[in-house]
């Protein structure tokens, strides 16, 4: 399946009802995970880390779409640093603030789990600023928000100087896209 190209305000996404259950996206991102160098156990503990920090209040399959869109679900994933101020970014969901593990697997569930709960907890806090509400029009400005820290609400794929077709690229995961 190739990717769609969404641009545009967060009505161009698709819609919930148009995204994949959790478990089969989990499954259809194994191998990607697998390929990283991540143990079995890794990738198991990212499935409990998931359900762990979806108690935050952020939809799973929005979590699981970040890590792969981030590290693709890398535990041991290299930590950036964001443009500009250079501030260190690392963990699963490359977030500001979160230590990373780079070049490191095996790691503990307490590890993967803290690499989850900050990213979600960040994210979480993008969506309160969207309306958190459980809809396109509250998600999907938060992603945007999450990898650049702005937001053009008629255009969800003007970056900022960040990834353009972030929002795109993590809508597509959403609805079953694996790379």
């Amino acid at each position: 399946m190739a990717p769609h190209n969404y641009s545009g305000p967060w009505q161009n996404f698709p819609s919930i009802d148009k995204w994949i259950g959790f478990e089969d996206m989990f499954n259809r991102n194994k191998s990607s995970m697998s390929a990283t160098g991540n143990t079995g156990e890794d990738i198991g503990r990212i499935w409990n880390a998931i359900k762990e920090c979806a108690k935050i209040g952020v939809d799973e399959r929005v979590i699981l779409a970040i890590i792969m869109q981030e590290s693709h679900g890398d535990v041991g994933v290299q930590t950036t640093f964001s443009p500009g101020d250079h501030i260190p970014t690392g963990g699963l969901m490359q977030c500001s603030g979160c230590a990373g593990n780079p070049g490191q697997h095996g790691l503990s569930q307490n590890a993967i789990t803290d690499m989850v709960r900050k990213g979600t907890e960040h994210f979480k806090g993008n969506l309160k600023a969207h309306g958190d509400q459980w809809s396109g029009q509250s998600i999907y400005p938060a992603l945007r928000e999450y990898n650049s820290g702005s937001v053009n609400l008629g255009n969800l794929s003007d970056g900022r100087g960040a990834t353009a077709s972030y929002v795109s690229d993590v809508a597509n995961r959403l609805t079953g896209w694996v790379n």
